[in-house]
């Protein structure tokens, strides 16, 4: 065990580069997915530095709350073990369980926090309706998300709110 990380190399920084950016961007689109797969009108959507946003109306079923937290995970285990310990690896990591199982127990932790810190205030204080839409905005603007409405999500803002999407996004 002393040697382990004396055998770490990297053999292609390109190649570690586009693999993170790879697994990002494969669980951010396991996010979307199951997103996607609520079969509901979305009142909008944004893009921002932390990943893509579909915004409803109501709050999701408890399955989907932690459907959205279980299949990026997987995603980004599956992504982790065949990025880092295939032959495919831009790095040579030695093939210990112990090396395998810190490096994909690391990387889940670093891409997962945030969904089951999420889910949990889901599951515990959940939102609905004009709640849930203000906050989800109030969120989004603080992480300088850009936000567009959809047709529907124009509507609910007018009969809901008295006010266009503008006039609504100006006052957070």
């Amino acid at each position: 065990m002393p040697g382990i990380f004396a055998s770490v190399r990297i053999n292609n920084p390109l190649g570690l580069i586009i693999f993170l950016v790879v697994w990002i961007l494969a669980c951010e689109f396991a996010h979307v997915l199951v997103m996607l797969w609520r079969h509901e009108r979305p009142l909008g959507w944004a893009v921002g530095p932390f990943g893509i946003t579909i915004m409803y109306l109501h709050e999701p079923s408890l399955f989907y709350i932690w459907l959205n937290v279980l299949c990026p995970a997987f995603v980004s285990g599956t992504v982790l073990y065949f990025g880092l310990f295939t032959s495919l690896s831009p790095v040579t990591l030695p093939h210990h369980p112990l090396v395998e199982f810190f490096c994909i127990f690391c990387g889940l932790v670093l891409s997962s926090t945030m969904d089951v810190i999420q889910a949990i205030r889901d599951v515990f204080y959940p939102l609905w309706g004009d709640a849930r839409v203000l906050r989800n905005i109030q969120l989004l603007r603080a992480g300088w998300a850009k936000i567009h409405f959809t047709s529907f999500g124009q509507s609910y803002v007018l009969t809901h709110f008295r006010s266009n999407p503008t006039e609504l996004l100006r006052a957070f």
